[in-house]
């Protein structure tokens, strides 16, 4: 498996994702080993490539042209294009609205690189461009595996590649999150549990709970290139709302626990792994409208439209006074766990080695 070169450093869904199906892939016969996209790989010990985050295309395009390896993607594609036009502030801000998305996404790219932030590990990207390094790996690909049928949807609309595909759900440990109906929740307590950064719409959720009846942990670490994000959102937090940046798993379990609600109110979801998490935790969750959600949730989640702090304060007044939904905590035991999503990429990966 190969991933971003930050994936231990600013830790994300990804990371989980990454981890969880590696080792549960072990019972299915795999020997999985896990390089960062700026290591040097000896690419004869392995018979299958498995990459992370085509919004990272020139990480991929590097390898893919050293090895001669058949490989698969885990797209994770996220579209950042709303909040940067619309919501990313300063020179960046102004010069994204007159971008489409792929073009967004080239320009940050060759910034991280500019700026030393990342490596730029396939110089041909730089005339290439998103869109056709995208395109390039999706039809040398042997196989797509999104999180989601409505991913694939979206990847074949903006892209209108074939390429074949397999949907391996996102998903929780089911050993970990394990809800205790013996421990009675705090009503009041809402959390959020995702990296502090702009597309995740944390300052949206402070300006919709600020002074209110509710106590909001935001619970982890800001994303390294947006400091400045987290300390407007610190500036913004009234005194009924508290930061913890650094928790174990099963401290996040602990907290899952306590809490009524817990709320992404991002600009863009694929998923929403801590909503997963939490809903298996017995909250009720408060969730964006952006991206793939709903064939997740369905009618079990409280949606909310992420530029309006009346739409999530409004989203949360509602899960908070509902009773749990033990209908979605059946759901997620049934079809969301690691053991579902490793036995789906085993499945995959089977297509193509045997």
């Amino acid at each position: 498996m190969i991933a971003r070169s930050t994936l231990f450093s600013a830790k994300g869904g990804d990371t989980i994702q990454a981890l969880q199906t590696a080792s549960g892939l072990s019972d299915y016969g795999f020997a999985i080993d896990i390089k960062l996209t700026n290591e040097t790989i000896d690419y004869s010990k392995y018979n299958l490539l498995h990459f992370f985050n085509i919004t990272r295309p020139a990480d991929i395009l590097y390898h893919i042209r050293k090895a001669n390896i058949p490989f698969v993607v885990s797209p994770i594609m996220i579209n950042y294009s709303e909040y940067d036009k619309y919501y990313r502030s300063g020179l960046a801000g102004f010069l994204f609205r007159w971008l489409p998305a792929n073009g967004i996404e080239y320009i940050k790219a060759v910034s991280r690189w500019l700026l030393g932030k990342d490596k730029m590990m396939s110089l041909s990207y730089l005339w290439k461009g998103q869109k056709t390094s995208v395109l390039e790996i999706m039809k040398k690909a042997r196989l797509l595996l999104p999180n989601s049928s409505s991913e694939y949807k979206r990847i074949k609309e903006t892209y209108g590649c074939n390429t074949n595909y397999l949907v391996v759900p996102n998903a929780v440990d089911s050993g970990l999150f394990k809800f205790d109906t013996r421990i009675k929740k705090t009503g009041n307590l809402v959390i959020c549990a995702a990296r502090i950064e702009g597309i995740k719409n944390q300052l949206n959720l402070i300006k919709a709970l600020n002074n209110t009846k509710y106590q909001l942990l935001i619970i982890g670490a800001p994303a390294p290139n947006q400091l400045s994000y987290y300390q407007n959102c610190k500036k913004h937090a009234a005194d009924n709302i508290r930061f913890i940046e650094q928790t174990s798993q099963k401290e996040l379990a602990a907290y899952y626990q306590q809490a009524k609600v817990h709320v992404l109110a991002s600009w863009f979801e694929t998923t929403g792994l801590s909503s997963l998490e939490a809903a298996a935790m017995g909250c009720n969750i408060v969730i964006t409208d952006k991206g793939d959600t709903k064939e997740y949730f369905g009618d079990d989640a409280f949606y909310c439209t992420p530029s309006s702090p009346e739409s999530i304060y409004s989203a949360i007044e509602k899960a908070a006074a509902s009773p749990l939904n033990e209908k979605l905590q059946t759901k997620i035991s049934a079809m969301y766990t690691w053991q579902q999503a490793s036995m789906r990429t085993a499945e995959g990966y089977k297509q193509i080695i045997y």
